[in-house]
């Protein structure tokens, strides 16, 4: 090689070093999911396959975005999700964060759970950089999964400066929504997560990131490493419910607080209401959600197994939190407190 060629080499080496060490650092924590699939034919259907290094790897425009780091966190699907693995990621994120050049978090994951593991380190996150998840409803080792698109897209909105201080995300399907809001609203469609009832948070499209609301409703929670969970069940209310799967799980003794998913306006028949009232009487924190997919729980009619004679006995009223978002926020608001006008605010907050 000729000198002119060897000094413009170094020249070219030089120059993309400088340039890669002006990206933004994004940690990726890989837990599995549907992003991390690959079809086995032995067993006939998708696994777990693929690691986040892989995933990282598959989308090469990314290198142009930002520094990547990648921890395996799981791999697992997101049924098996546990809330275990949801401190020690919490603890790894609150780790992570305050380092100087981590610009944010990407936490790739299954679909089945995203939303309760985004609520989970939305409410215990104590940094204000972003904390971004991730998924696809198919498989990497489709010829069309959504992953790529949407992983690029996570990292995007991770390393993006206007990200920060609106709490935890999920991107996927060009649209960012809050932890706080979002649901799965499909079994297999790419548009799944959606926000019902106040809209996503912004969009991520070829040109740019742009937000256009900010999520107002938002609270931390500590914890670290060495915090354990109570064991929290969700009871469904419907046409005919008369307490017997809140009294079996009484007499077995093992739980510690029970979320309902009511109907309506946060109504339960009145069978299952004297149910709940010997939960109560045992001292068992009951928090009262709906199975409707939008508005918030308010005391309105008297009757006996209404929101309002739920309230009288000592229930806490869910908001607009889902049950299974309800079942977190009471899970961590027990480290804190079990007297139920202190749960109660938690859930007003």
């Amino acid at each position: 090689m000729g000198k002119i060629a060897l000094v413009s080499l170094l020249l070219w080496l030089t120059s993309s070093s400088l340039i890669a060490q002006k990206l933004p650092v994004v940690v990726v924590l890989s837990t599995g999911g549907t992003i991390a699939s690959k079809h086995d034919p032995q067993k006939g259907g998708y696994l777990p396959a693929l690691s986040g290094e892989e995933l990282v790897a598959a989308v090469p425009a990314i290198n142009k975005i930002a520094q990547i780091h990648v921890e395996q966190i799981s791999n697992i699907s997101s049924s098996d999700m546990t809330p275990e693995i949801w401190v020690r990621l919490a603890a790894r994120v609150n780790e992570l964060l305050p380092t100087p050049d981590v610009a944010g978090i990407v936490v790739t994951h299954g679909t089945n759970t995203l939303e309760e593991t985004a609520y989970f380190l939305d409410l215990t996150t104590k940094n204000t950089k972003p904390v971004i998840l991730v998924g696809a409803e198919r498989p990497a080792s489709d010829p069309d999964s959504d992953g790529p698109r949407n992983l690029l897209d996570a990292i995007r909105v991770a390393s993006d400066p206007e990200a920060v201080d609106k709490g935890v995300m999920v991107v996927m399907n060009g649209q960012i929504n809050a932890a706080r809001d979002v649901t799965k609203t499909n079994t297999s469609q790419v548009e799944t997560f959606r926000s019902l009832e106040f809209g996503a948070l912004g969009v991520v499209d070829v040109q740019t990131v742009r937000f256009y609301r900010a999520e107002l409703r938002r609270q931390t929670i500590a914890i670290d490493s060495n915090t354990h969970l109570p064991e929290i069940d969700i009871v469904m209310s419907y046409a005919g419910a008369d307490g017997r799967v809140i009294r079996s799980m009484l007499r077995d003794g093992t739980v510690q607080g029970l979320v309902i998913a009511a109907m309506g306006l946060g109504g339960v028949p009145g069978a299952m209401f004297d149910a709940i009232k010997e939960a109560r009487e045992k001292g068992i924190p009951v928090v009262i959600s709906t199975r409707v997919p939008t508005g918030r729980i308010f005391p309105l009619s008297a009757i006996k197994g209404s929101s309002l004679s739920l309230k009288q006995i000592g229930c806490v009223l869910a908001d607009n939190l889902s049950p299974q978002k309800s079942r977190i926020l009471l899970m961590l608001a027990l480290t804190k407190t079990h007297d139920p006008e202190a749960l109660q605010k938690y859930f007003d907050h």
